[in-house]
């Protein structure tokens, strides 16, 4: 049983991917790393003996801490920043339990380079609807809960990329788009490597309303109408992906914890 300074694998894991998930910190020793240069999805790297660095910017958050094996490094880490006023928790039996869970993991060797401030920074084109909308959602619910997201126009998508040192994504000819006939949500599931039931479920959904194929799931009708009545009722690009993270934490919670709840009229009567 975790002590009170802990969080356990199961209960860490129903946080990650929701706005509700604490800032989670890697500081394992860069040997440790290298052995398993994997990370719990939505982690980011921070050696143990820097961490004060972020008490500041963690005042007032709940943060999980994460070494090797929950024990003497994140046990350290976390105290030190409760001292400077952060709620830091270690995460039980740290990195090797959530392995041993066989739960997703972010591949690093795909994360891009991050900018100055610490964080990845993505290009697409302007006046999104679905796909632009999903991957965004994705990147910081699962990948770098700090990530820029930059909107232009189509013709400009590579350029500023190049010149402003972004990754672009769902355009043509560039790593991160449709394969065949999946959509690029699917593409950043697979290459960082954290797919998992009710990311599966999500990604049928998108894949048919972004390629015009509703029979892939019910809902795909449901997340095309939402999407294109989103587009219409924000001119802001960044309003409309604020509104549509709140859309995408909705679809995300139905397919991981209500696919079997219905609902009807009249509710049926509580029996005695």
């Amino acid at each position: 049983m975790a002590s009170y300074d802990e969080i356990t694998v199961s209960a860490l894991a129903r946080l990650i991917g929701t706005p509700d998930c604490p800032t989670v910190l890697d500081v394992r020793t860069d040997e440790d790393f290298d052995d398993d240069p994997r990370l719990v999805p939505g982690a980011y790297r921070k050696s143990f003996e820097d961490v004060l660095d972020l008490a500041e910017e963690l005042r007032g958050r709940s943060v999980v801490v994460y070494c090797q094996k929950g024990l003497k490094i994140s046990q350290g880490a976390a105290a030190l920043l409760r001292t400077a006023g952060v709620q830091a928790e270690v995460l039980e039996g740290g990195q090797f339990a959530w392995r041993d869970a066989k739960l997703p993991m972010v591949t690093t060797n795909r994360l891009p380079p991050l900018d100055i401030s610490g964080r990845s920074v993505w290009v697409t084109r302007h006046r999104p609807k679905i796909d632009r909308i999903a991957c965004p959602w994705l990147i910081r619910r699962f990948i770098d809960p700090k990530a820029q997201i930059l909107f232009v126009a189509a013709s400009q998508v590579t350029n500023v990329a190049e010149r402003f040192s972004a990754t672009p994504f769902d355009i043509e000819d560039v790593f991160w788009s449709h394969r065949g006939e999946t959509c690029t949500f699917d593409t950043m599931i697979e290459e960082f490597g954290i797919r998992h039931d009710a990311l599966t479920r999500l990604a049928a959904i998108v894949r048919g309303a972004d390629t015009n194929r509703h029979d892939l799931a019910p809902e795909t009708a449901g997340l095309l109408a939402a999407s294109l009545g989103l587009s219409r009722m924000f001119r802001n690009d960044l309003d409309q992906l604020e509104a549509g993270m709140l859309l995408y934490d909705a679809f995300y919670r139905w397919a991981r914890d209500a696919t079997n709840e219905g609902h009807d009229w009249p509710a049926a009567k509580a029996k005695s």
